[in-house]
């Protein structure tokens, strides 16, 4: 697992590659490895001038043994607590060695990865395009507990490191992570690197971290401090999160002891988060699930052309983003659009003879039925019989929309393009499988993770996230105040509130979406009715100042009741989970959702359902969920029966 080799200077430089997978983790065959490469450099200390640690692979060091952890169980406590502490013991062997250590970094260094770094005297990242450098491990419901957060706070400080890096799950490119703190140096190529680290090793001969000598930053505590809390719980949006709540608290209490007493709070809080079911869920989800599906669980089983040319139809703000995407992702695009516009560093036209040699055509015109069919028709007759057909419709139908033609697609972006990392892919009764694995392939290429769904109004997404909207307005329309419905949401772990969010997406379209459903909402009507159409309109749920939520609309809060006052603060949270995991299970006994990996991506990634539930499917096999849904039903209507 570690090559050990020493040159004529006396450098050594210990190389990870876990001859059993595609990336190193700090399992049992880097723990044994690990500590017998340090026996050795113990042993041979009088001739080693210096260390370099490295990596064979891709990537530098992918992190923990997520398999592990998603195992354990408070009886595993103590052996965990044991493997931990082998896992630091190591590590203070390495940065207390006496010689100059390195960490030349040639990939990835993430989680037990950085940690490793953070064990070097100095850190070197070559600025390769896979390089990135954090500690995701906040998004997995879990702490950097082989001393990531102890030597962090030790480096920058409790402020910046938690502020900038324990708390965020950021993963920084290498001079974004040298300008805040965790990286010393960037290097171009991998000769240069090694040659950096080895002139470093020469100047520093008598390197140490800074813990071990003079005082560090993060033994100070700030004035702030006891605003701590507070802020947290702000930042989080009153959700109670058991990982950034124990980050802050490992953070804290260690700051304020001596490096090993610190070390061993930041493993009792890890252990209580890895036996613990959040972790299990977040790990399931965002690790499992997440692996599964860009892998291509749902991608059909068969050999595709690579897209070469690709056609936006539609200049508007998501038309322009697609492309912008295909261009990041080096494939040739252009935007065609009825006006004659300009898009900064993208190819328009007007002409439809201008696609003549695509291959990928992506609509992205107004939600209208009629004009998607007319764009298509009119682009077709230039176009190759095989061309891919795609809609970026979020509603409509795909079978309607493709007139039976086999190479039509839905491929629903969400929006900013550029931000959003899901794509629903959504299969028609006549979409060929070759159709479905070219998008999944093109979703890939621009950086997406996509899920595919079958058809039906709504497909997966957008189908779910209405029985989220819903029942916030059946909750407005029992009396409950509108300000409890949204700290409701908050507080589940939503990222934005019910209302707001039925504001953002457009009253006018649910407006639209209900009668075009037979269902209507008296609450939606008498907001339009009276000149709310939603945010893009200037008035909706909220009061809007220049653009910004200003408060809610009193026309609004004064729907409130006593009885509705009266509704347990609890199962508001519970209904608006519920709501939404009870239809995506329905989703998936009907067809529309293939997998259950793609429906607990998909929910966490495209609609915002909280990441600590593992997703909508997940927390439908959660202990007592039938229970809870049978509860709701009784109190509140047959549509929560599971």
């Amino acid at each position: 697992m570690i090559r050990y080799e020493r040159d004529s200077g006396g450098v050594v430089t210990l190389t990870m590659d876990d001859p059993a997978q595609s990336a190193n983790t700090m399992n049992a065959t880097y723990v044994t490895a690990m500590s017998t490469a340090l026996d050795r450099l113990e042993a041979e200390r009088d001739t080693v001038t210096g260390v370099i640690v490295t990596s064979a692979k891709n990537t530098f060091f992918a992190g923990g043994d997520l398999p592990l952890m998603s195992r354990a169980t408070p009886d595993d406590a103590p052996r965990l607590f044991t493997l931990l502490g082998t896992i630091k013991r190591d590590l203070r062997r390495l940065e207390t060695y006496g010689r100059p250590v390195v960490a030349a970094i040639n990939g990835a260094a993430l989680g037990g990865g950085l940690e490793i770094a953070l064990a070097c005297h100095h850190r070197i990242a070559l600025d390769a395009p896979g390089t990135r450098v954090g500690f995701p491990e906040v998004t997995l419901g879990l702490l950097p507990g082989a001393g990531g957060v102890t030597r962090t706070v030790r480096m920058l400080g409790l402020v910046p490191a938690l502020t900038i890096w324990l708390l965020t799950g950021r993963r920084m490119r290498p001079a974004d992570a040298r300008e805040n703190g965790l990286v010393d140096d960037v290097a171009a190529t991998p000769e240069e690197m090694f040659a950096k680290a080895r002139a470093w090793i020469a100047a520093h001969p008598h390197a140490h971290q800074s813990w071990d000598g003079e005082s560090s930053p993060g033994t100070s505590p700030p004035g702030s401090l006891a605003a701590f809390p507070a802020v947290l719980r702000q930042q989080l949006k009153g959700a109670s999160l058991p990982a950034p709540e124990a980050i802050l608290a490992t953070a804290v209490e260690g700051m304020q002891v001596d490096f090993e007493t610190a070390q061993r709070i930041e493993t009792r809080h890890l252990i209580t988060l890895i036996t613990g079911p959040v972790a299990k869920n977040m790990i399931g989800a965002m690790f499992f699930d997440m692996r599964a599906v860009n892998g291509g669980l749902a991608r059909p089983r068969v050999e595709v052309r690579e897209a070469r040319r690709v056609a936006v139809l539609g200049a508007g703000m998501m038309g322009a983003g697609i492309a912008a995407a295909c261009t990041r992702a080096g494939i040739t695009v252009i935007v065609r659009d009825i006006r004659n516009v300009k898009l900064d560093g993208l190819a328009t036209t007007t002409e439809i003879d201008d696609l003549r040699d695509c291959d990928v055509v992506i609509e992205a015109v107004f939600e209208d039925p009629d004009l998607k069919r007319a764009v298509f028709r009119e682009v077709k007759p230039v176009l190759a019989p095989d061309a891919l057909l795609a809609s970026n419709t979020s509603t409509l139908p795909i079978t309607g929309l493709a007139e039976d033609d086999p190479n039509f697609v839905g491929m629903h972006f969400f929006s900013p393009v550029a931000k959003m990392p899901l794509l629903e892919i959504v299969v028609g009764a006549r979409t060929s499988d070759s159709a479905v694995a070219r998008a999944f392939d093109l979703g890939r290429r621009l950086g997406k993770t996509p899920i595919v769904v079958g058809d039906g109004r709504g497909f997966f997404t957008s189908r779910v996230i209405g029985k989220f909207l819903d029942e916030a307005i059946a909750m407005l329309a029992e009396g409950v105040p509108a300000a409890s419905i949204e700290h409701a949401a908050l507080q589940a772990g939503y990222p934005t509130g019910p209302l707001a969010l039925a504001d953002e997406v457009s009253l006018t379209l649910m407006q639209r979406i209900q009668r075009q459903s037979g269902t209507r909402l008296p609450i939606v009507d008498e907001l339009i009715d009276n000149g709310r159409p939603g945010r893009a309109g200037g008035a909706g749920f909220y009061v809007y100042d220049q653009g910004k939520r200003a408060g809610l609309w009193p026309g609004v809060t004064a729907r409130a009741t006593d009885a509705g006052r009266n509704v347990p603060f609890d199962d508001l949270r519970d209904r608006l989970l519920f709501a939404e995991a009870i239809d995506a299970r329905r989703c998936l006994d009907e067809g529309v959702l293939r997998t259950e990996e793609d429906g607990n991506v998909g929910s966490i990634l495209g609609i915002g359902y909280p990441a600590w539930t593992g997703g909508v499917l997940r927390f439908t096999k959660q202990p007592g969920f039938p229970a809870s849904a049978a509860e709701l039903a009784t109190r509140y209507g047959e549509r929560f029966a599971s």
